[in-house]
This record gives C-alpha cells, structure tokens and sequence, in this order.
C-alpha cells in the first residue's frame, strides 16, 4: 500500500473488522471493494496487520472466557475446571482442520479463489445455507456440550472460508447450529475458535509488517480493524440473543446478485 494512502486503510480495516466477526466474509469485501473503487491492492504486509486488529477485538471482548479457558489448563481443578477444559480441547479440535487446510491450499487462496463469479456464488450459497441452519434449528444446546467430531465438523466447514465469500463466521456458525447450539453459542464459539488460526497466521507472515515501508497505513488499518471488529461481536453477541440471522441472509444474496450482474467492475 503506498504512502499517502491512510484513508483507504482505514475503510478498509473498517470493513475487515465488520465482515470478519458479521457472517458476510471479510475476505469477499476486501477483494470486491478496492477493484469497485479501482483502489491498488493493499498486500500481503496489510492483510495481516488487518487480521491482527480482529485478533485483538477477540482478545478484548472474551478476556475473560479466554483467562478462564487457559487457568483450567494449568490449575489442578475448582469449580468449572472440567467444563472449561473441555472447551478448550473442543476448540482445539476445530482449530486443526483450518489449519491443514490453510497451509495446503494458501496459494490457491491468493490466486484463483479471488474470481468475482466464485465470490458471488459464495455469498448466494452460503447465505442459504446459513438461513436454513438457522430457521430450521430449534437448538439451545450450548458449546461445552459438543463432541468433538462435531467440533472438528465445525473446524471443517472453517476450511472452506479460504474461498471467499464463504466467510469464516458464517461457515461455523451455520454448522453449529445445525448441531444444535443456540444462536449466540454459535456465534461465541465461532469467535472463541478465530483466535488461534489468527494468531497463527498473524505470527508465520508478521515479518511482512516488520518489511513494509508504509507503517501508517498498517497502523490505521489496525487501529480501525480492532474498533469494528469489538463493536461487530458486541453487536452479534446482542442482536442473536432474540433475532434471527435473517439480515445477513439477505444482505449475502443481495451482493451476491449485485456482483454476477456487474461482473465488469470487479474484474481483478
């Protein structure tokens, strides 16, 4: 990203931050926008500095649920030790295939998984997927109630927000709640579950940032990643406690036709 650019990062950690943690792909969004606004591709070294900001809103709002979740790894027992432990061994198991599957098709990811067709049909596919699961779920079933097959189903369907427009968000928590969790356990554990694919990603291309001669864009779009991406998981946390997931449905076929209609403006 070339100096002078600092606006453009901004925006554009605005729109990571809202489409990583909201089921409406961050990635899509970021691929669609700087082609719409014929804005230079950001690079590698921002992509990263983007998902760092994320990393830190996940941090930020499950502070505690995280201090919670790694106290029950090292201490002997007391009271929630065996549920807690639980949960991390059920997030661990659906961190594993995202992670296989990240380093197998990275490059397929930067290539040819960008077409603006594949985007859309994502977004349409997905979207459906995502309404059904969630009208069809009568499910109060909360996460530490998981096996962990499921759990790796759930880290599974992660590995298929490598496309985008798929998006990570929406991929697990429409499988969870065709396993049965109710809305906002879905989301949580979908939130919980990003931290460590995104500290992992974070800390193998980190030497990217270290590299860039553009620190102030990085800085804006870190800054303003962490902001949206906070106040997008406080808003789901909220809005899924008595409203479905109907919005973003619609909203995903919406961009979705938009983009197969006008496929000249996002050609990359």
């Amino acid at each position: 990203m070339q100096t002078g650019s600092t606006m453009h990062a901004a925006i554009l950690g605005l729109i990571q931050g809202l489409g990583e943690f909201l089921p409406i792909s961050s990635s899509a969004h970021l691929i669609l926008a700087p082609r719409f606004f014929h804005w230079q591709d950001p690079g590698l070294a921002f992509d990263v500095a983007l998902h760092l900001g994320t990393l830190l809103a996940v941090v930020l709002y499950f502070w505690k649920d995280l201090l919670s979740l790694l106290q029950s790894v090292v201490r002997p027992s007391g009271p929630g030790t065996a549920s807690d432990r639980r949960v991390v061994g059920l997030l661990l198991a659906a961190t594993i295939p995202g992670a296989v599957a990240g380093v197998l098709l990275e490059h397929k990811a930067e290539t040819v998984f960008r077409s603006a067709s594949l985007i859309a049909y994502a977004m349409i596919g997905l979207g459906l997927l995502l309404g059904i699961a969630d009208w069809l779920s009568k499910g109060e079933r909360r996460m530490e109630s998981l096996s962990f097959p499921a759990a790796v189903g759930i880290g599974l369907a992660q590995s298929f927000a490598l496309i985008p427009g798929v998006s990570r968000s929406g991929s697990t928590i429409t499988i969870a709640r065709f396993l049965g969790l109710d809305r906002q356990e879905a989301a949580r554990f979908s939130f919980l579950m990003s931290a460590p694919i995104i500290a992992g990603a974070g800390v193998l291309k980190f030497k990217e940032i270290i590299h860039s001669p553009d620190h102030a864009a990085l800085a804006a779009g870190f800054a303003t990643s962490a902001v949206s991406g906070f106040a997008a998981i406080w808003f789901l946390m909220r809005y899924v406690q008595h409203n479905r997931y109907t919005p973003f449905v619609v909203y995903r076929w919406a961009l979705g036709a938009y983009v197969l209609l006008h496929l000249s403006q996002f050609a990359g």
